[in-house]
């Protein structure tokens, strides 16, 4: 199983936010829907963890 990066560094805000989360799909989604909610004060839900899948990432093998 490939596994997937959330990268915050790809979406401009106001913190500046430097987080990166990698692991199994569903695990990142999950982490991310909780740092979204807990950091960016967004509203967590089925839109937002939506979201958060359709803007994951293959990690890159470390060379």
């Amino acid at each position: 199983m490939t596994r997937k990066t959330a990268d915050c560094r790809r979406y401009p805000s106001a913190s500046n936010c430097t987080l990166t989360i990698s692991g199994e799909e569903d695990e990142v989604v999950r982490a991310a829907a909780e740092h979204a909610v807990s950091v960016h004060e967004h509203t967590d839900g089925p839109e937002l963890r939506e979201q958060i899948r359709a803007t994951l990432e293959d990690e890159k093998a470390a060379v």
